[in-house]
């Protein structure tokens, strides 16, 4: 990621960021944080990109909630054993679930869905969904310049011995694939070999 911020400038970087962020993707923005600290990134752009792409993915889910959720909820039967837990969040908490779904871990994409199909007004949702994406779009990039600013050694070291650890399972596949294909071509070869002879002193 860094030689193609280097190569190609920071524009990569806010694309990668933007998608990464309509997922909740705390390790995308977390990254991006880093960066930002490394001087590659604009915080306040992050920040404020993070916020975007964070409010619009949440805000499209809820309406989409809100059309297809009661529906969607009967057909799907894990989807529904997921949405049952953030709709007993949503009854207990309410306007504190609202603010705080993005930082729980396996209900985050469903709970916008989930909170459309709720019934909740939409300008109640909209206006909680600002304050929450904000309150996540500047925690999350400054926890990521954190990172930076505590740990940027061990962090490029450990992103350079994943690195290495990748091109050493790569070469890897690749020599078990080439043998297990010279294998099966090796098997095919004998075995028409073997057709052919029988076909001769047939």
């Amino acid at each position: 990621m860094e030689e193609a911020l280097v190569q190609y400038g920071p524009a990569v970087g806010y694309i990668v960021l933007l998608l990464g962020s309509f997922v909740e993707g705390e390790s995308v923005v977390l990254t991006a944080g880093f960066f930002a600290y490394k001087g590659y990134l604009s915080l306040p752009a992050i920040m404020l990109i993070a916020f975007l792409g964070s409010l619009f993915a949440d805000q499209l889910l809820f309406f989409l909630g809100r059309i297809y959720g009661p529906g969607m909820l009967e057909r799907k039967p894990a989807f529904r054993e997921k949405a049952e837990r953030a709709f007993g969040l949503l009854h207990h908490y309410h306007i504190w679930f609202i603010l705080g779904f993005r930082f729980v871990y396996g209900i985050r994409t469903v709970s916008p869905f989930v909170i459309g199909a709720s019934g909740i007004p939409v300008k109640r949702f909209a206006i909680l969904n600002v304050i929450a994406a904000a309150i996540w779009a500047v925690l999350s990039c400054y926890a990521g310049y954190l990172l930076g600013y505590f740990f940027a050694d061990e962090i490029e070291y450990a992103i350079g011995q994943a690195i290495k650890f990748q091109k050493y399972t790569l070469s890897g596949l690749l020599v078990l694939l080439t043998t297990v294909g010279i294998y099966f071509y090796m098997k095919h070869k004998k075995a028409k070999k073997s057709v052919d002879q029988n076909d001769s002193n047939g």
